[in-house]
This record gives structure tokens, sequence and C-alpha cells, in this order.
């Protein structure tokens, strides 16, 4: 996928070259790399983008917060009045549909202002932005708040089913691309599960009634813009701190999950492998999340999944369930 000017300049210019940067409003600062030259955004509008939200920290470097391109998805932007001067709103001001920029906003400001908790261990006082403005549906002057809200809604909808389409023609793709790029001998089932199995374990297999203990790490097939795997979700406290998803809430040991309320890829790799098994999985989403996505999960997005069954407790044929369409839920933080 290109990340084109946005990741340059998230990568080589958005943090080392703050003396080139511009005075904006308050105590925010700027540097516009792409201009369009058409209407700048205004109080009101409704903006599509794609951004990269990244702090020093002292202890690590940088610290991405929230990266667009991570999760295949734009963040949708209702233009409101600003909160303080030098917010967010502020700097999209200075832009225009189809340009990119990156700025500096204040920490403190931020965290009064939104009610959320300024992040730990900042190395400065300062958030840094770079953005890239898609679309810009620009509200007409005196139009009904309530023809435009209707027009938000369409632009939405046409945006999202355009997302959906995009994501279904290249499911595929993405598929062979991991397998390829990861160089995987993998075996496909009559499903459409591809499968490696690293250590069959013993011959003991789970049923749909069983509560199997696992460790897992979930990952999309995409790598992140630092090059790291692009996890969602894992079992390992290592790895999510790794990724930046980790939360002192979740349980970072093996899980213990009832088989038949997984999704049927999950399933299926886990009654590929007995008592001590290993197993790498690559869900189509046919078999994990489907057309309607769920969570971080966008529609028709293939996962993988790395797993060791740790035991197996024997349920009850009793309590059986028809299999449901979710994987194990991400982690939130």
């Amino acid at each position: 996928m290109k990340r084109g000017i946005i990741i340059l300049a998230a990568a080589t210019l958005g943090l080392a070259a703050c003396n080139k940067f511009e005075k904006g409003e308050g105590d925010m600062t700027y540097k516009i790399y792409k201009s369009e030259g058409k209407a700048k955004i205004q109080e009101g509008d409704f903006v599509k983008l794609n951004g990269i939200q990244v702090i020093e920290t002292k202890a690590n470097g940088d610290s991405t917060l929230v990266n667009t391109y991570d999760n295949e998805r734009p963040a949708f932007f209702p233009i409101s009045k600003s909160m303080f001067k030098g917010d967010m709103v502020a700097a999209l001001k200075l832009l225009g549909e189809g340009d990119s920029a990156t700025f500096k906003l204040n920490l403190d400001s931020m965290a009064k202002y939104s009610g959320q908790p300024k992040p730990t261990g900042a190395k400065d006082n300062y958030a840094t932005f770079t953005v890239k403005i898609e679309k810009v549906l620009h509200k007409v002057a005196n139009e009904a708040d309530s023809t435009f809200e209707k027009k938000k809604r369409e632009f939405f909808e046409t945006e999202y089913k355009a997302l959906i389409a995009k994501n279904k023609a290249s499911e595929e793709g993405k598929i062979k691309k991991y397998i390829a790029d990861n160089s995987l001998k993998t075996t496909a089932s009559a499903s459409g599960l591809q499968y490696v199995i690293e250590a069959a374990g013993n011959s003991e297999r789970a049923a749909l009634t069983d509560t199997v203990m696992v460790d897992y790490t979930g990952q999309f097939t995409n790598k992140k813009g630092d090059g790291k795997i692009n996890v969602f979700d894992t079992s390992n406290a290592k790895i999510a701190k790794e990724a930046g998803i980790f939360s002192p809430m979740a349980q970072y040991a093996a899980r213990p999950l009832v088989l038949g309320q997984l999704a049927p890829g999950f399933i299926e790799g886990v009654q590929l492998i007995g008592v001590g098994g290993k197993i790498k999985i690559i869900i189509p989403s046919k078999l994990g999340y489907g057309e309607n996505g769920g969570g971080p999960i966008n529609p028709f997005t293939p996962l993988v999944f790395d797993i060791e069954l740790k035991g197996i407790k024997k349920g009850s044929a009793v309590a059986q369930a028809p299999a449901p369409t979710m994987a194990p839920a991400p982690a939130t933080k």
C-alpha cells in the first residue's frame, strides 16, 4: 500500500525538522508538505483523512499512538468549534482537499480540553500529527443542518462502501502476498483455511463443547509503517507491549476459550493439533469476521493467528452451541 508523502513526512521531517516549522495559532507549529490550492477546511465541514499521531517518549523514542494506514481505515472528522487556540481544528483549517502536513500540538492543552489523560513518559509537551486530507464535504453557507446531516450520512456510506469493495477485491491478494513474503509452505483445507503445523502435539483433539487453553497472537497480513508485524490481539505480554496494545486489564497467559464460541477458522485450526501443538493459520474473512468486520477488524479482512494449544478441558454435549462468526475478541487499550 502506498503511503506516499505522509510517511516521508513522519519518518524524515515530522520530528527532526522542528526548526523548519512555522508558528501557528497558540502553541501549534506546522509544516505543509503539499497544497493542492483547493478551498480550505472550515467549521461545519466533514473531512475524510489519513493520519499518524506520534509522541516522543523519554524511554523508547518515538511512540505511535494512531496510524490509520496500519489499520487501513481512514478517519472521518467533523470540523466543530475549536476547543483551544492551536488545537486540531485550527490545524486542519490550514488545509484543503489533497493537502498534507505535520502539526505539533500542546499535550497539556489537549488533555485539559479533551478530558483524556496526558500520555505518560513524554519527552516534551507536544504530540506530532502528520495528516493527508483525502476528501472534504463542505457545508454550504446558510445550509440547513438537517440537509447537511443527510449529506454527511450519504458521504460516509459511499466512502465506506468503497472501502468494503476495495477490501473484498484485495483479500485474496493479501493472503497470497503474506504467504510469499514470509516464505510459508502452507496447506489449504477445503474450507479455504491456510495453515502450517509447527508442532502436532499429542493425539487428543478438542470438541466444540470443550474449553481450550491457548496462547495466541492475532495479526493483520499487512505490516505496520515501522516494518513490525501488525498485531491486534495477543495473550503474550511482551508481544502486546512491543505492538503498543498492552492493557493492564487484559489476561496475559494461556486463555480459556470455549471452542464452539469461536470463529470457524479458529476452530478448524485448533482441531488440527493436540495439546502441546503449535499452528499458524491464515483465516479468510468468510471464516472470521466476514463482510461486516468488528472492532478494529475491517470487512473482508484476512487474519493470521499463531496458536499454541496448552490444554483441553472436556465439556458437556448439552452445552454445545452453533459455531459463531467471531475470533477471539481483540484486546482493548
